[in-house]
């Protein structure tokens, strides 16, 4: 199956920097990463449904260059500070603890406006479903 076959997906980049992307897909690509969360006022305000198990999202490199698909398998809302050491493994950043997720997370709501501890998170536990061949000179910065 080639990208035609998953052109009608919603697609999206991990993070909110190309830098941040290309590491979390890497760990995305590599199964270190099998779950993401975000801010759930970001989905109301931009009217964005929240996704369902069974949705497919393309996932794009800090290129916008298409890199596979992911499909979700759970998805529900928790508050910040219930996230458990158990999610923070799933998520696969850094040294796997809860207080390396806790720090990284902190920092990146801050760094978008929206940090609280009691915020609610939409967390979503995905699959792997495709991997694209990308042009790896593209992908990298020279």
């Amino acid at each position: 199956m080639s990208l035609e076959n998953f052109e009608h997906l919603p697609s999206f980049a991990f993070g909110d920097s190309p830098d941040l992307a290309d590491r979390l897909l890497e760990l995305v690509l590599n199964g270190t990463k099998t779950a993401s969360c975000g801010d759930l006022l970001s989905y109301e305000r931009e009217g964005e449904p929240l996704p369902q198990p069974g949705d497919q999202y393309v996932v794009v490199d800090g290129k916008g260059q298409a890199a596979c698909v992911i499909e979700m398998v759970t998805v529900d809302v928790r508050q910040f500070n219930e996230i458990d050491e158990v999610w923070a493994v799933l998520e696969g950043e850094g040294d796997l603890s809860l207080e390396f997720w806790q720090d990284a997370h902190r920092e990146y709501f801050e760094r978008n406006g929206v940090f609280s501890p009691d915020m609610k998170l939409v967390c979503e536990y995905f699959q792997l479903v495709k991997i694209f061949k990308r042009d790896k000179a593209a992908a990298k910065p020279h």
